[in-house]
C-alpha cells in the first residue's frame, strides 16, 4: 500500500503493509490503483498555482516528493519566499509576515482538498526536514530563525537530511540515531564511510553550501500581478483587468529601454487550476493598445470557473526597443482624450494579430539560406519566433550574380515543359506548358547555376548544372525556365 487517508491510518493501517493484512484489518477498506504520473501532474499544477498565490520561485522538491512518490505517497514543494511575506500580513492584519503567510498558504491548500504541513527556514534542507519532523496535526507549521539550523536539526532522525534508504540503514547500524550524532563525527570521517550525498545533503541544510531552487516556471525581472478580494468570475473582467495590467508593465519595459516579444497572462483559480494564454510579437512593443489587441480574441475562451483570485502578466522575453522619431509627413490625429495619435498602421502589427488568431505557426517569413539552388534558397521561419540578430541580419546571397533578376514566385517544384531551341545553347524559341503553346518574343540568358559540392548525394553522383533564362512570351507574361541534362523545365513566373 503506498499512501493511507487519516481514516485508515486510525484504523491501525499503515504505509507499506501488504493489501492482505491491511484488509484483514479494515475488511471495509476502499482502495485504488496508485497513478504516480496523475500525482506528478498534480504537483505541477500545485507549483503553478503556488507560483501566483505566493512566489513565482516554486517548484515539486527535487526528491521522490517531487514526483509524489514519497514515504506513504507523499508529495512535496519548495517554496522561495523571501521578500513575500509582507504582502500576506497586510491582507490578515497580522504583525507577523511569516507567520500570516504560512497560515494563509495552508488554509488555501485545506480549502482545494490538501494535507499539508509547512517548514520555514533559511535553507530548503532546514526547512524540508521541519516541514516532515518537526511539524503535527495541531501544529501544522514550523518557522526557524536563520542561524538556527544545527539545534534544531540535531534531535532529528538522519532520514530528515533527504538521505536514501541505504545511507538511513547503514546510519542506523552505526548507532547514529539523530543528527547530532553526525555533527559530533569529524567531517573528513563521513564521507569515507557514507560518500558525498551525506556531507552534501548536511552541508546544505546548514547553509554552509548553496542549493538554489529551479522554479517551475521562466521567472521573468518584468511581471506584474494583482489580487482580487472578490473573484473575478467573467471574461470581461479578466480583460479589463489584462488592459488595467498592460500600462504599468510597459512602463517597466520603458525604463530599462526594453520591449516585449513574448507575453504570458496567467489566472489562478479558486480551485487551484492556473490559467495560462501566452502571445507573442513579431518585433519588440511596449504599445498598452497593440499588446492588448493580442489577447482580445482568446480571452473568452478561459474558464474562470468558480472564480479567479490573483492575476499576472509577465514579459518572458524582451529586447532592446529604442526610442523611435515619426517620420516627416506622417498626419496626426487626435484621439477622445485630447492626445495625439498617430494613424499608422505597422505590418508588424498585423502579423501579431493574425499569429494570435490563426497560430504562431501560421505567419512565417522567408530566410534566405546559403545556396545557389532556387528551391532551397529560402526557408519558412515563423514570424514570432525570430530573434533580433535574424531580423537584422539580410541574410545569404541568393543565387546567381549579384543583381541578377529573380521572380517572385516560384512552382512548388519544377515542371517539365517541351521546348524548342535554334542551338544547343541558345534560349528557346517556343514552348509547350501545360498544354499551351507560348511563343518566345525576347529572352535573356543563360545563367549557370550548379549545386554546391556539400549537397551532392554519392549514391546519385553529381548533379547536373542549370542554365537559366528570363523570357517573355507574345502576350507579355514572363517566365524563368533552366535546361539540366538536356530538358527543359519551368520554375517561376516574373510579375
Amino acid at each position: 500500500m503506498g499512501a493511507l487517508d487519516e481514516k485508515a491510518i486510525a484504523a491501525g493501517l499503515s504505509p507499506g503493509m501488504p493489501l492482505a493484512d491491511a484488509r484483514a484489518i479494515l475488511p471495509t477498506l476502499a482502495t485504488a490503483e496508485w497513478d504516480r504520473d496523475a500525482d506528478a501532474a498534480a504537483l505541477r499544477r500545485l507549483a503553478r498555482w503556488c507560483g501566483l498565490f505566493v512566489t513565482p520561485w516554486a517548484a515539486p522538491c527535487s526528491t521522490a516528493e517531487g514526483q509524489g512518490a514519497g514515504p506513504g505517497g507523499a508529495g512535496g514543494l519548495m517554496l522561495d519566499v523571501t521578500g513575500c511575506a509582507h504582502l500576506f500580513s497586510e491582507r490578515e492584519g497580522e504583525a507577523d509576515d511569516e507567520a500570516a503567510l504560512l497560515r494563509a498558504l495552508l488554509e488555501r491548500l485545506r480549502g482545494l482538498g490538501f494535507t499539508a504541513r509547512a517548514g520555514l527556514a533559511g535553507t530548503p534542507g532546514a526547512a524540508w526536514a521541519l516541514a516532515r519532523f518537526s511539524s503535527s496535526s495541531a501544529s501544522p507549521w514550523t518557522r526557524l530563525s536563520p542561524g538556527g539550523e544545527v539545534a534544531a536539526l540535531a534531535d532529528l532522525p538522519p532520514m530528515a537530511l533527504r538521505l536514501s534508504p541505504a545511507e538511513v540503514e547503514f546510519a542506523a547500524r552505526l548507532g547514529l540515531d539523530r543528527i547530532g550524532d553526525l555533527l559530533r563525527l569529524p567531517r573528513a570521517t563521513l564521507a569515507p564511510r557514507f560518500g558525498k550525498g551525506l556531507l552534501r545533503r548536511l552541508t546544505q541544510a546548514l547553509g554552509e553550501e548553496d542549493e538554489p531552487i529551479s522554479p517551475l516556471d521562466p521567472i521573468s525581472p518584468h511581471r506584474v500581478f494583482q489580487r482580487f478580494a472578490e473573484p473575478l468570475a467573467t471574461a470581461e473582467s479578466l480583460n479589463a483587468v489584462l488592459e488595467a495590467l498592460l500600462p504599468p508593465l510597459c512602463r517597466l519595459l520603458e525604463k530599462e529601454g526594453l520591449g516585449a516579444r513574448r507575453l504570458l497572462f496567467s489566472c489562478a483559480r479558486l480551485d487551484g487550476r492556473v490559467l495560462q494564454l501566452a502571445r507573442g510579437t513579431s518585433k519588440p512593443s511596449r504599445d498598452p493598445d497593440d499588446l492588448a489587441r493580442l489577447f482580445r480574441d482568446a480571452l473568452p475562451s478561459l474558464d474562470p470557473g468558480f472564480g479567479v483570485e490573483v492575476v499576472s502578466l509577465s514579459a518572458l522575453i524582451s529586447e532592446p526597443l529604442a526610442a523611435e522619431q515619426l517620420r516627416l509627413g506622417v498626419a496626426l490625429s487626435p484621439d477622445p482624450g485630447g492626445h495625439e495619435k498617430s494613424a499608422t498602421v505597422f505590418p508588424s502589427g498585423l502579423a501579431d494579430r493574425l499569429a494570435a488568431r490563426l497560430g504562431a505557426e501560421a505567419v512565417t517569413r522567408l530566410l534566405p539560406v546559403e545556396s545557389h539552388i532556387p528551391e532551397r534558397a529560402a526557408r519558412h521561419r515563423p514570424l514570432l519566433r525570430q530573434s533580433t540578430k535574424e531580423r537584422r541580419d539580410k541574410g545569404a546571397p541568393t543565387s546567381g550574380r549579384l543583381g541578377a533578376a529573380r521572380p517572385l514566385r516560384l512552382l512548388p517544384r519544377p515542371e517539365t515543359i517541351e521546348a524548342m531551341a535554334l542551338l544547343p545553347d541558345h534560349p528557346p524559341v517556343k514552348f509547350r506548358w501545360r498544354r499551351l503553346l507560348h511563343h518566345v518574343a525576347r529572352a535573356e540568358g543563360p545563367e549557370r547555376i550548379t549545386p554546391e559540392w556539400w549537397s551532392r548525394d554519392p549514391e546519385e553522383g553529381e548533379a547536373p548544372p542549370r542554365d537559366y533564362f528570363r523570357i517573355e512570351d507574345r502576350n507579355g507574361r514572363r517566365y524563368w525556365i533552366y535546361r539540366a541534362a538536356g530538358r527543359w523545365y519551368l520554375q517561376g513566373l516574373f510579375a
